[in-house]
């Protein structure tokens, strides 16, 4: 088969590769329906994270089970599925306490911008689709359960966001816009989204965001203190990665408040004196997005969601390197690739 590999800064390849085998009797091997490039692929497309050699890439997936390892008992071949980012056997400490994306036996997917993939721990990474295979509009709101829906949700989940309260979401990518939609469902009652953008700042409106801020920084903290009197937010999600994202959000937050943080740091560091003083949680981390998936799958089944509108740009997974091209220059907000 060919898939995606990334041999440095700015130099994606679409290329032939061996095709994915039964390694371990945990694996299942799917063949893709649809996958697609994340916010995060772009730091190292970047040069903002370093190499070991080219890269397979790809960490978002569903599809139908080919094939399984002996040791396999709840996913069959035919079915429909979606998985982690992070495979989790669902059955560890860390798994039963709904961290599965720090289980024990944890691997992370990093293939998935392939025809097929190998998906370790099968039967505690994967979900099938209760109703079987589902119908191709709801492919990429499916699709966005694997990784950037569950990311946001996990944001609010983390930020404490309930029924009336007041939440910011730092970051407007698909993770952002994604954390926006969540802290609708979960019943916030005014949502402030920070976007420069005007097409994100539409979709953020529509996924139930009732401010837009265009301010960054000092001016951006000082917006958000002016539209809650002063007081800060009750529940931030930093869906970034950056210092200046960091801080924002910290300083965006009231006293007692809740920060997320669920964007991969780069150059993060905290102060401890001005933590302590600020008064607020702080929880985040790669988002345990097995904990979420049945809840999430099943509200875009019945129609209550519709995430897969983050998705902008469609193409062939064969030009996976213009998909890298368009969010890298911000031509696009998230790019769905099919096989």
């Amino acid at each position: 088969m060919r898939g995606t590999v990334l041999y440095g800064p700015g130099d994606i390849r679409f290329e032939d590769r061996e095709d994915p085998k039964i390694i371990d009797p945990t694996d299942a091997i799917i063949r893709m329906a649809a996958t697609c490039v994340c916010g995060s692929d772009l730091w190292p497309y970047r040069g903002l994270q370093p190499l070991n050699g080219p890269t397979p890439m790809g960490h978002e997936y569903c599809g139908f089970v080919e094939e399984v390892g002996s040791a396999v008992t709840s996913i069959k071949p035919g079915q429909f599925v979606v998985g982690s980012f992070a495979t989790s056997d669902n059955t560890c400490a860390h798994c039963r306490y709904g961290y599965q994306s720090s289980c024990a036996q944890r691997e992370f997917i990093s293939r998935a911008q392939a025809p097929y993939l190998r998906v370790p721990l099968a039967d505690g990474t994967l979900v099938p689709s209760p109703g079987g295979a589902p119908s191709a509009d709801l492919l990429p709101s499916l699709l966005t359960t694997s990784d950037v829906l569950g990311t946001g949700w996990y944001a609010a989940d983390a930020a404490n966001v309930k029924p009336g309260v007041t939440v910011v979401v730092v970051g407007d990518g698909a993770v952002g816009l994604m954390g926006v939609l969540s802290a609708r469902q979960m019943g916030a009652e005014r949502i402030i989204a920070m976007s420069r953008h005007e097409s994100r700042q539409k979709i953020a409106l529509d996924f139930g965001a009732t401010d837009i801020i265009t301010e960054r920084g000092d001016e951006g903290v000082a917006r958000i203190k002016d539209l809650t009197k002063g007081v800060g937010a009750d529940s931030v999600l930093e869906c970034v990665g950056t210092q200046e994202s960091m801080m924002q959000a910290i300083h965006s937050t009231r006293p007692g408040g809740f920060v997320s943080f669920v964007g991969v740091p780069h150059g993060v560091e905290l102060n401890g004196q001005q933590l302590f003083f600020s008064h607020v949680h702080l929880h985040g981390g790669p988002a345990p997005v097995r904990r979420y998936l049945p809840h999430l799958m099943g509200l875009v089944l019945n129609g209550e969601i519709m995430p897969g509108k983050v998705f902008d740009l469609t193409l062939p997974l064969d030009q996976v390197a213009e998909g890298y091209r368009a969010m890298d220059e911000r031509r696009a907000i998230k790019t769905l690739l099919q096989p």
